[in-house]
């Protein structure tokens, strides 16, 4: 009972009637559309959209700003060792920059001499920089830049996401059409051969014609019975593959039901449904493909990378200096001759993890750029050949349609004659079995020619926006 009340609410959605009133047309464009709003990978493909922007955020993270209060304290006996405050307020800013302020307050008996402060406290305001390792470039910086470009690679990915598995899907509705015409031509043949066996049959009862005829009109009958269950099981099964991609919201999977039939009428609609209507061979740009542009923006953070890589061959030279003062709601009680400051210098005599971490940088820059010169012509040549092939598949459906055509009037002339008594059973079963065949062919070369608009759809990338 669940599950036809699932399927009510489904199909109530998008589904029109067909003529047969019990018959129910699942549309292609409205198929897709469920497909990309509630398949599992399609809202997967938005996670990795939402996984760029929390990366960002949290690259963005290294510029907070910081409190740190470190208090530390000593009584042994009744006697106070020492007691120590120490807060600090700290702004990260862009080039290795970073603002602070400070507040210290210290006593104690065995307090460090250097530890020593007014009874009030000391503060001090300033600022610490680097002008070696960190001033172009440093680890927030680089995670920054990195974030960002990951942002827009995950973009990109998610539209490689979503175009697969509406190609995927795609793939499965043409197979599921060419299945549903399939058995369609087997009832339409088998009830024209079940008519014509019972007028043999008549004939023989009259005496018009042999007996033996209605023999093989009967295994004519029995012949097309085979081939009708044979497509059923067909399409079955392809109704099965079919519903792999159908589901409603909250996770929940819909089984397709048998008196749910595909859209016959479907050249007029997926070209508009995939977006690739006019789009010839001379006008497609492969630049903003985003199979292109997602390695562009892995190359780009390779590129920080390396930068950030080539920093660290720099010797380490931090500077600090601080303001100190006791009034400090005074400005004019920061005075240069009351400071704090120093200077920190570090270099590696032979940076050889230095160099090494560099090297290593540049190969996979080299090997991401190699990868896109090869994609990028892989692709071209890819669309290319689809193009070729769609103009090719374009010439097959005439001469197919033209060759059904002609097999049709050929039996048609031949029942015609039989008729009058000038032919046979035997002909007239060979043209139709001539015509069963050109129309097995022309459903096949169809499901191949929407097939390889699929596959432009694919090779595009295309995210239809209208699905």
């Amino acid at each position: 009972m669940k599950k036809s009340i699932l399927y009510f609410v489904f199909f109530a959605f998008f589904l029109s009637s067909a003529q047969e009133p019990d018959t129910l047309v699942l549309k292609f464009r409205e198929y897709l559309g469920y497909v990309k709003q509630y398949h599992p990978i399609a809202k997967q493909a938005e996670l990795a959209l939402a996984t760029g922007q929390a990366n960002l955020m949290r690259a963005r993270g290294g510029f907070d700003p910081k409190i740190e209060v470190d208090f530390d304290q000593k009584d042994f006996k009744g006697t106070t060792y020492y007691d120590k405050l120490n807060a600090v307020f700290k702004i990260p800013t862009w080039y290795g920059l970073e603002l602070k302020g400070k507040f210290e307050q210290n006593e104690g008996i065995f307090l460090n001499p250097e530890n020593n402060v007014p009874e009030d406290g000391l503060y001090s305001a300033g600022i610490s920089f680097s002008l070696g390792q960190g001033f172009w470039i440093n680890e927030s910086m680089a995670t920054l830049k990195q974030a960002k470009l990951f942002r827009e690679q995950s973009k990109a990915d998610r539209d490689l996401l979503i175009n697969q598995i509406l190609f995927k899907a795609s793939l499965a509705y043409f197979d599921w059409l060419e299945a549903y015409n399939e058995m369609e031509i087997f009832n339409n043949f088998y009830d024209n051969a079940q008519v014509r066996f019972e007028g043999v049959r008549k004939s023989a009862l009259a005496g018009e014609i042999a007996a033996i005829d209605t023999v093989e009109a009967k295994i004519v009958v029995q012949d097309r019975a085979l081939g009708m269950e044979q497509a059923k099981v067909r399409l079955m099964n392809k109704s099965l593959e079919l519903s792999n991609f159908l589901w409603l919201n909250n996770n929940i999977p819909v089984e397709l039901q048998s008196n749910v039939v595909p859209d016959s009428n479907l050249d007029a609609d997926i070209d508009t449904t995939l977006e690739i209507m006019g789009m010839p061979l001379d006008s497609f740009s492969i630049d903003k493909h985003p199979k292109l542009k997602s390695l562009s923006y892995k190359i780009e953070g390779l590129e920080v990378d390396k930068r950030f890589k080539a920093n660290k061959l720099l010797p380490t030279i931090d500077l600090e200096f601080n303001f100190l003062t006791e009034t400090p709601e005074f400005i004019n009680s920061l005075e240069t001759q009351n400071y704090k400051g120093g200077i920190n210098f570090q270099l590696p005599l032979f940076l050889r993890k230095e160099r090494g971490d560099l090297k290593l940088a540049k190969y996979k820059l080299q090997d991401a750029q190699y990868e896109l010169d090869n994609t990028q012509l892989e692709l071209k040549n890819k669309i290319v050949a689809i193009y070729r092939e769609l103009e090719s598949f374009e010439v097959q459906n005439k001469l197919i349609a033209d060759i059904v055509e002609n097999y049709q009037a050929m039996l048609r002339a031949e029942e015609r004659k039989f008729s009058f008594g000038e032919s046979s059973i035997f002909l007239i079963n060979s043209r139709e079995s001539k015509l069963i065949d050109s129309e097995l062919k022309r459903n096949q070369v169809q499901n191949k020619f929407f097939t390889t608009k699929a596959k432009l759809f694919n090779s595009l990338a295309v995210n239809p926006e209208n699905l």
